[in-house]
């Protein structure tokens, strides 16, 4: 054990002496930002399939999984296409240009990396030939390049028509945020390659890599090639192009917003007026019961003088009016609990966001409508009662680009968390099949998946990020639906059902154990006194 851990310990030091000789202030001076992270707990906890390779390990993070081994070798068949096409160059010469930019490419990620320059070089050489071999599948010019013609072994995996299983599941592991390539790295690599214009046929690729895996497929391609290559990697590149740039803005909502008491009649004002007043005046006698009932001195002055004539008549049980008067200060605690837990029921929880499901909003007449545009044209009118929300694009690989997406956001840390909110926003409106089959039916969702159900299950997998966020034109929408939801009439007279009607059994209970004590009580009494001979009197 004692020379393996002198060998540790002077691989330990090599690696921090590499470490400072590196001009690590140049780096600083560049304010190269991190852009490979990992995934944060909170979220990988939830389903970590969906954040870790499952077929093929692209980069340093999943390098040395054992269960990944066998993609190694497809790999390295990619490799050996490109050296082939290399020309001049040697595969060498590729990998030690990438050792040239060790410095910069570590400063990419967020761990630290315990391999060594030469491996490093190795491991991106490799890993980048195959990425941009399968990117290649959305070059238009794949039947007219040379290059682009796969080997047998190869074409299980990388498909043009982009339909095979296999295909689908690499797609998935290359969008995942531990898997990222520095997209410099990618674009330096593929200047080896023999092409004429090499930006334009790079920039053509990640625009079909865009397209085809944004789930969200309004997206601006004007200006995509001088914003392509000024992403850091894949994963970031669809983010932006998914992601609208939203300025932040003084939420004057509150300003805005018009008084209730302002908006409705005189009529109406009096009878909210009259129907709080009347559940105060419920509400407040039980409080004060149940303190009279429970109090010793009113005990023993309603039981003093039954017990006196039980007492004297010899008859009956002293226990049975304490039994009496306890069992009513049991009913008034049990009412005014009651009333209570109706108040909080009635009372929105405050980690969730509040909005009314698709059904409940269909059924007080709002009707969706696909928006023209992406996040940044959701928007609801509350004068015509139109849910405007972008036509979103669902399969078997949009659980874990979306997953993906909000990690991403999530380890950058925007000032607004736009994409984050979105899903919260599609997670509150949808709790069932029938709100998607709702959507499909109105053009919004369009389902690749087995089932309405799936989509539902899709979107509720899809719970709160890892802090809170707001965004003012999603807040907007969300509070314009809540409003519009809250004054149908529909709604109103059944919270008005709930709060003024059901609300007052317990004082109802209440008075009903007060005229079964009473009765109680006067049958106990003319057992005692033949009340049947007094009334015969009369």
């Amino acid at each position: 054990m004692e020379p393996a851990k002198t060998s540790y310990d002077q691989e330990w030091v090599i690696q921090i002496s590499r470490a400072l000789e590196e001009d690590l202030q140049d780096i600083n001076a560049e304010g190269l930002p991190v852009s490979i992270f990992s995934v944060p707990k909170t979220l990988r906890s939830l389903k970590p399939d969906a954040y870790t390779p499952q077929l093929i390990a692209l980069g340093p993070y999943h390098h040395q999984r054992p269960e990944l081994f066998e993609m190694e070798h497809h790999k390295l068949t990619s490799a050996k296409r490109v050296q082939k096409n290399l020309q001049q160059n040697k595969f060498c010469h590729l990998v030690n240009h990438i050792a040239q930019s060790d410095s910069t490419v570590r400063a990419c990620y967020h761990r630290f990396l315990e391999f060594d320059q030469e491996t490093l070089a190795w491991i991106f050489a490799i890993d980048a030939s195959f990425l941009l071999e399968y990117l290649q599948t959305y070059s238009p010019e794949t039947e007219e390049c040379s290059l682009m013609r796969i080997s047998s072994k190869m074409a299980h995996l990388i498909d043009y028509t982009r339909r095979k299983t296999e295909h689908h599941a690499i797609l998935r592991d290359v969008v995942k945020l531990e898997n990222q390539i520095p997209l410099f790295l990618l674009r330096e690599v593929y200047s080896f390659y023999p092409h004429e214009d090499r930006d334009e046929v790079f920039a053509t690729m990640l625009k079909g890599f865009c397209k085809d895996l944004s789930p969200i497929k309004y997206i601006n391609y004007q200006c995509f090639r001088e914003e392509c290559f000024e992403r850091a990697h894949l994963l970031q590149l669809l983010y932006h192009m998914v992601v609208p740039k939203l300025q932040l803005v003084p939420d004057c909502s509150e300003q805005e917003k018009p008084k209730e008491d302002e908006e409705i009649g005189w009529f109406r004002k009096a009878l909210k007026s009259f129907l709080k007043a009347i559940i105060c005046i419920n509400l407040a006698p039980l409080r004060l019961l149940s303190k009279i009932c429970k109090s010793k001195a009113m005990k023993f002055l309603v039981t003093l003088p039954f017990t006196i004539l039980l007492c004297v008549l010899h008859r009956g049980n002293k226990y049975d009016i304490n039994s009496l008067i306890s069992s009513a200060g049991n009913m008034a605690e049990e009412a005014e609990s009651a009333s209570q837990k109706t108040e909080d029921e009635l009372s929105p929880l405050v980690e969730e966001i509040a909005i009314p499901s698709v059904t409940q909003l269909h059924k007080v007449c709002v009707k969706f409508c696909p928006a023209k545009g992406g996040i940044e044209s959701i928007n609801f009118d509350k004068s015509s009662g139109k849910f405007y929300l972008p036509v979103i694009h669902l399969d078997d690989n949009s659980e874990v680009v979306l997953r993906n997406l909000v990690a991403y956001e999530a380890c950058i840390a925007p000032e607004m968390m736009v994409f984050t909110r979105y899903t919260e926003l599609m997670n509150g409106i949808i709790d069932n099949e029938e709100d998607v089959r709702i959507l499909r039916e109105a053009g919004i969702i369009l389902n690749r998946l087995k089932s309405d159900g799936e989509v539902a299950t899709l979107w509720n997998g899809m719970t709160k990020s890892v802090r809170a966020t707001k965004v003012p034109i999603l807040d907007k929408v969300i509070e314009g639906a809540n409003t519009y939801y809250s004054k149908s009439w529909k709604v109103r007279m059944n919270v008005t059902m709930k709060k003024y009607v059901f609300a007052s059994w317990p004082c109802l209970t209440f008075l009903a154990a007060n005229v079964l004590i009473l009765m109680s009580t006067v049958q106990a009494a003319c057992s005692m006194y033949s009340c049947s001979k007094i009334f015969k009197s009369l």
